[in-house]
């Protein structure tokens, strides 16, 4: 018992530890610029082991020198509640929940119907905040599990109260992946549109946010309808989103 006792107290030390090395970590952030995400670290390792080279363009620039077209763009397209939720949008995630389960239940009938047909299987849905995708961007790895999600929900919460949205924002813009080895606005900016950032027009700032979700499938496919409808959806929307 008294073994049982002390291994659970090693646990529960070594969580609590972990959890101040993330505060520790996030505190800092409201002044320094981080060097890299574990995500970009991640991906340095990958191109190493399938190509033997790195390729990674960044530059950050400061919340001022982005262009509003584009913030707009991204709260548009990926957390339209951005400025008011306090971290996680409990309601985005609740309607993500009932169209996955709506498609789970649609797949089931379809392959009741017709058992040897092939079924597509349906488009997950996360309804994760601009703040969750930065959590997990900076400091967890990419695996899915319960445990996962839901230290990212506790990091989300701890940048919420320790960052301004405003520098969550900035520091979302300056590391998000835009394309293989590309990250931030500025290096999709110049890699996209031959531009700075500061200079995007609304078009080109929705046309960006649209790539977020796939930004290597959609570099490598320009033209495609599917980017082309959607950034037309986001710049007719971009006038209502709100900017902290």
């Amino acid at each position: 018992m008294k073994a049982l006792l002390r291994w659970l107290g090693l646990v529960v030390i070594a969580v609590v530890a972990l959890q101040l090395f993330f505060v520790a970590r996030i505190a800092a952030m409201a002044v320094v610029a981080p060097e890299s995400t574990a995500f970009q670290r991640s991906e340095i390792w990958t191109q190493l082991a399938s190509k033997g080279q790195v390729r990674w363009r960044q530059q950050w620039m400061p919340y001022t020198q982005i262009s509003d077209h584009l913030k707009r763009a991204v709260i548009a397209s990926e957390d339209d509640s951005f400025v008011n939720h306090d971290g996680v949008d409990w309601n985005a995630i609740e309607k993500a929940w009932e169209r996955n389960a709506q498609a789970e239940a649609q797949i089931a009938k379809a392959q009741a119907r017709a058992p040897d047909k092939p079924v597509r299987a349906p488009k997950i849905r996360g309804g994760s905040t601009i703040t969750q995708q930065l959590a997990k961007n900076l400091l967890l790895s990419g695996e899915r599990t319960l445990l996962r999600k839901g230290q990212e929900f506790v990091l989300a919460l701890l940048l919420e109260q320790l960052l301004s949205k405003q520098r969550i924002l900035e520091i979302y813009l300056n590391s998000v992946e835009w394309g293989d080895g590309v990250f931030g606005a500025e290096a999709a900016a110049q890699h996209y549109f031959k531009k700075p950032a500061a200079r995007l027009s609304p078009q080109e700032a929705a046309r960006l946010a649209v790539m977020l979700p796939a930004p290597k499938r959609f570099e490598k496919t320009p033209g495609s309808a599917y980017l082309a409808g959607r950034t037309r959806t986001i710049v007719a929307r971009m006038g209502s989103a709100e900017l902290p």
